[in-house]
């Protein structure tokens, strides 16, 4: 009888990167792979050391722009998404660089006087705007790419043509509504900023013409009390993942986050003692808000029985290794993943807070306190909320004339 293969011990390494397995295994179970886990990125490491081996290169030459063409490399064998890792592939940088092999980063290249003005852009819109993150790393790209888009045209000759030229462009290439509009705002606050900074004679940022479209009803939706129920029932409380699950949808449920504010709450932020947790909103804004029992009952299970053991201080990690924290992207899967589990219809996680909004506006709750509940910046995006309460602008309607005036 032949004895089965151990598929741990089964990884066959040669090459340059041979005599690195060993670091490279103990440091993928630093960072919490199982032995079971560690196979596919140890084979992984294969076929980069073959890879390496077939170019000439060595363990030395081995940097992010190889580890990049690796993965293309991967991609064009056809090999599925499972087969390579760029989280494994830094991983293994990491463990060169501590041996000694790899230098500690790149040379960076010099900076373009588009990058230069780009920079200055981005730091504009973080400091003197007070946009979030995630906004303003779509402006800046919509701002690289109208730049590299104006085929030789110099910045302080732009004409007005120019700009609706390209917003037609960019209309032109099928975009969905809602990306066409980020453009134009993307574009407008480039163009309001040259001419802020002398680099435009004429604010040209009115040129950026609107983009319309259909749009759906203007009324927040929320989800009903047996939805929310079927969501949060959905979560297999008995697993780890589903731990996590029921944590972020109950979170998001009763405090109304937005899924970049979960994402990005830590352990220092919960103040066990005085029952209330930190939150750090859009614009730099931090502000304390009440932990109820049931989301403290909720969170607690998780650090007992769900966080993987980890020095990171982010509140939600990953539930696979690597345990590196969640990103806002992984907020809104968890609450499509328990709409499927549910049998619902697919929401994101800003669903959520429209519910707990709309709960209030029913419970008679003045729109003053849900703005700062909600943590808006100008009563106008909670305003949006009144036109939920149907029975009360009944009241405001003018009754049906039943005589024609002569």
């Amino acid at each position: 009888m032949v004895k089965a293969k151990s598929r741990v011990s089964g990884v066959v390494m040669a090459g340059p990167l041979a005599s690195f397995c060993d670091a490279y295994r103990l440091e993928l179970s630093s960072r919490g792979y199982t032995p079971r886990s560690v196979v596919p990125q140890l084979r992984q490491m294969g076929r980069l050391s073959q890879w390496l081996q077939g170019r000439g290169l060595t363990a030395a030459q081995l940097a992010e722009c190889r580890v990049e063409e690796f993965l293309v490399a991967q991609r064009a064998e056809g090999r599925h998404r499972s087969q390579w890792s760029r989280s494994g592939l830094v991983c293994l940088l990491a463990v060169l660089r501590k041996e000694g092999v790899v230098g500690a980063c790149e040379p960076a290249p010099a900076a373009s006087e588009t990058e230069t003005l780009l920079g200055s852009f981005e730091r504009y819109l973080l400091t003197e705007r007070g946009l979030a993150t995630g906004t303003v790393c779509g402006y800046v790209a919509h701002a690289r790419g109208f730049l590299f888009g104006l085929s030789g045209t110099e910045l302080h000759a732009l004409a007005a043509s120019d700009v609706t030229a390209a917003v037609l462009r960019e209309v032109g290439r099928g975009l969905s509504v809602s990306a066409a509009q980020n453009f134009v705002a993307g574009l407008r606050a480039f163009l309001r900023y040259c001419f802020l900074e002398g680099l435009l004679g004429t604010d040209l940022a009115g040129a950026a013409l609107a983009v319309t479209g259909r749009r759906r009803s203007p009324l927040p939706r929320g989800i009903s009390r047996a939805q929310a129920g079927a969501l949060l029932a959905s979560c297999d409380r008995r697993t780890a993942l589903g731990r996590r699950d029921y944590a972020i949808i109950l979170t998001l449920l009763r405090l109304g986050l937005r899924r970049s504010e979960l994402a990005a709450v830590t352990l220092d932020d919960l103040d066990w003692r005085a029952a209330e947790v930190v939150i750090h909103g859009k614009g730099g804004r931090t502000d304390r808000l009440p932990l109820p029992a049931d989301v403290g009952a909720a969170i607690a299970g998780y650090l007992s029985r769900g966080r993987p053991d980890s020095p990171r201080r982010e509140l939600l990690l990953r539930a696979r290794a690597p345990f590196v924290p969640i990103d806002p992207g992984t907020v809104s899967s968890t609450v499509r993943r328990a709409c499927r589990r549910a049998g619902i219809a697919s929401m994101g996680a800003h669903r959520l807070r429209h519910t707990m909004a709309c709960e209030m506006v029913a419970a008679g709750i003045p729109l003053t306190q849900i703005g700062q509940v909600l943590r808006h910046q100008s009563l106008q995006s909670t305003a949006l909320y009144a036109r939920v309460d149907v029975e009360g602008l009944r009241g405001l309607a003018q009754p049906w004339p039943t005589e024609v005036p002569r």
